[in-house]
């Protein structure tokens, strides 16, 4: 971890830069109404537009649709997989009905973003996912994603919502993942059944001890029933993406801005930033689809850490689908690096050479300026 890494929770939210905020069922829906938690949303989107005032991006994830659907429907919490997906269906409206109600006097813009694990799994979706997270972002709007429960294919568990969370900051290189929870972070042991527990502040590694204590699932609220375990996989995906994770009480009002004040919290630091870790995944899990033939000219503005333009790639080699990860090789063959494409195979053919002002008009649409972004890029190591 870089010595400059944040180790303390309220260090960790003035950092971060861009958030991931996963709100669970039990906060977003009042267990004795069934109904929208309508106070404390509309505290929390007080909290989410100071950290956009600040220059923040954020993301919530929240859970929520089928308690509300449930409710609805008047269904017990026993229900079958198609009844819980009915619910779904009915309560992601309602989820999204009490988000724009509680972000409009905050002048938030709600988006509504569905996912499945495809999503963040296959190659091609995790890109148009990922595309349609940035231009929600740039726009200004607050991206709202949720599971999309009414056409999952394999029973709805509880924990999804974690895990899509951690899947979401990976997706989208959030410095810091926010769990808010019913319990003020980790502990030694269950502290609602050990009152010897001792709080942990700080987690730097996550060693079979710490896995240890996450306790069971919280029987106690009716509308969610998830465990510290759950949340311990979750920040164990953000970690490896470079993102580090904050458990949170969500029972206060403002806990956001309670973070800040010093309410207590648990964090789970990240041993490199998301680029660096975005980068090592690049360089070290991908196989190479194809390869991109460059000019000495492209060579040295890659090595001063500029993008390569299609005006800099003179041959093209393989079969590779938009995103693949492709090898970069010098006109004699030599290896230069590694970097996903920004365009498929054949259509970098069609634009390999020309300028980045022609490309719209010869793939007909209006698509990426380079044919791998730096971001997207690791060099080998002599470069």
């Amino acid at each position: 971890m870089s010595k400059s890494a944040p180790k303390t929770p309220p260090e960790a939210l003035r950092k971060a830069r861009r958030i991931v905020v996963k709100i669970g069922s039990s906060l977003v829906v009042d267990a004795a109404t069934r109904a929208p938690a309508a106070a404390w949303l509309n505290a929390l989107a007080e909290d989410l537009a100071r950290l956009r005032a600040e220059g923040r991006q954020v993301i919530v994830v929240s859970s929520g649709a089928v308690a509300l659907g449930r409710g609805r429907l008047g269904l017990t919490r026993n229900a079958r997989l198609d009844e819980k997906q009915a619910a779904a269906a009915v309560g992601q409206s309602l989820l999204m009905q009490a988000w724009e109600t509680a972000f409009r006097p905050a002048e938030l813009v709600p988006a509504q973003v569905l996912l499945t694990r495809d999503d963040t799994e296959r190659r091609r979706r995790w890109l148009n996912a990922r595309a349609t997270l940035e231009a929600l972002l740039k726009l200004g709007a607050v991206p709202v994603v949720n599971e999309n429960d009414t056409v999952a294919t394999e029973e709805i568990r509880y924990g999804d919502n974690d895990r899509l969370a951690a899947r979401t900051a990976q997706l989208v290189r959030a410095d810091l993942l926010i769990l808010l929870s019913d319990v003020d972070g980790l502990y030694t042991a269950d502290p609602r059944r050990d009152p010897e527990a001792e709080h942990l502040p700080l987690i730097e590694a996550l060693t079979p001890d710490i896995l240890a204590a996450a306790g069971g699932a919280n029987t106690q609220a009716d509308v969610g029933t998830g465990g510290m375990a759950t949340k311990l996989e979750a920040a164990r995906i953000a970690r490896s993406a470079g993102c580090a994770t904050l458990i949170v009480s969500g029972l206060n009002a403002h806990p956001l801005q309670g973070l800040l004040d010093g309410d207590r919290a648990t964090l789970i630091t990240a041993p490199a930033s998301p680029l660096q870790a975005y980068k090592s995944w690049i360089a070290g899990s991908l196989e190479p689809a194809g390869a991109l033939a460059i000019d000495a000219g492209a060579a040295t503005a890659l090595a001063g850490g500029r993008s390569l333009l299609a005006s800099g790639v003179q041959r093209i080699d393989g079969r590779f689908d938009r995103g693949d990860c492709v090898r970069v090789v010098g006109l004699d063959g030599g290896s230069l690096g590694v970097g996903l494409a920004a365009y498929a195979a054949d259509e970098m053919d069609r634009i390999r050479g020309k300028h980045s002002g022609e490309i719209e008009g010869l793939v007909g649409y209006k698509g990426p300026g380079v044919a791998i972004h730096r971001d997207d890029l690791v060099l080998d190591p002599a470069q």
